[in-house]
């Protein structure tokens, strides 16, 4: 067998169509529900056992009796083919936000490409809103009594803020449970289009182009091109002017030294065109894409957690 696309350090996909995935350093479910000294507790819990589709939920431990917290989605990144709510990066970076924004976080892992591919993805992450309304209402998950269901915000970064977007669209619609999503975060979103950005078509972006067209090579289904609607946002037909204008407030962030930002930047004007009422762009300069990942505790990640806890607060 022979490698046919690769991600060193993550992915290698051989000719016979079998995957290796290479795992950085995580946090495993054998320390769940143990006490971090950052303040929070975390446990793996199922979505869905068939498919299957797993999250991990952090509680912030200080916080106050009978006080209704809002709760925080949030769907990874890895070009819809790498990534894992149990990643450190991640781990850290959650855990830390749901003691500064006092939030409940359910971090989703759901099934990755090239065995899943788009809208599979979509799917699973939407699942999650339909299992948090089953477990509110039933009071079987203790963790989600204090869940605040009228105030939903929905989180991710890179393929999980795109995962975001199309998210927020099916729960806009469906009027038969109780999330109410109030906001969307969205963190150097995960966007593309057969047409190149000026970024990318620079000499410097070519290897991070390389790598984002075996990615979207690999997630979108076989036989379409990057103006399918899960990559070109611009391709999304089915969205009406009323639709639109009840999307949740958002806020999309940017990095300035993300070859991608781009293609934030035209996110957000586009949703400015299409009547959504609220929404704003946030820059963090001289910080390349996924940052908060690579580096949970920098101080440009302290400060993107305090601007996100400021969004939460104010919806």
């Amino acid at each position: 067998m022979s490698i046919v696309s690769e991600a060193p350090g993550y992915l290698q996909l051989f000719s016979d169509g079998s995957v290796k995935r290479l795992h950085p350093e995580s946090v495993p479910r054998s320390w769940e529900e143990s006490l971090s000294p950052n303040g929070f507790k975390f446990k793996d819990v199922t979505i869905d056992p068939s498919k299957p589709i797993s999250a991990r939920m952090f509680i912030p431990v200080d916080q106050e009796l009978n006080l209704k917290l809002p709760v925080l989605v949030y769907f990874h990144g890895g070009g819809f083919c790498i990534g894992s709510t149990t990643w450190l990066g991640y781990h850290y970076f959650l855990g830390d936000l749901c003691v500064k924004s006092q939030c409940i976080i359910l971090s989703v892992d759901y099934r990755l490409a090239p065995e899943n591919r788009l809208p599979i993805a979509y799917e699973d992450c939407y699942s999650s809103l339909e299992w948090l309304d089953r477990q509110v209402a039933s009071e079987s998950e203790p963790w989600l009594r204090a869940a605040d269901l009228s105030r939903v915000f929905l989180s991710g970064d890179s393929a999980g803020a795109n995962i975001t977007h199309q998210v927020a669209i099916k729960a806009s619609r469906n009027k038969d449970h109780r999330v109410s999503v109030k906001g969307l975060l969205m963190i150097h979103p995960y966007f593309g289009s057969e047409k190149r950005t000026a970024k990318e078509n620079s000499d410097d972006a070519v290897r991070d182009v390389k790598m984002n067209d075996m990615f979207w090579g690999l997630s979108i289904p076989e036989g379409v091109t990057r103006d399918y609607y899960g990559c070109n946002f611009e391709k999304q037909l089915d969205v009406s002017a009323s639709e639109w204008s009840a999307f949740p407030a958002v806020t999309v962030y940017v990095a300035g030294l993300d070859f991608l930002k781009e293609r934030g930047v035209m996110y957000a004007e586009f949703l400015a065109k299409k009547g959504v009422k609220e929404v704003a762009l946030v820059d963090a300069e001289n910080q390349p894409h996924i940052y908060h990942v690579f580096d949970p505790e920098s101080d440009a990640t302290r400060l993107l957690q305090s601007q996100m806890c400021k969004f939460i607060e104010s919806h």
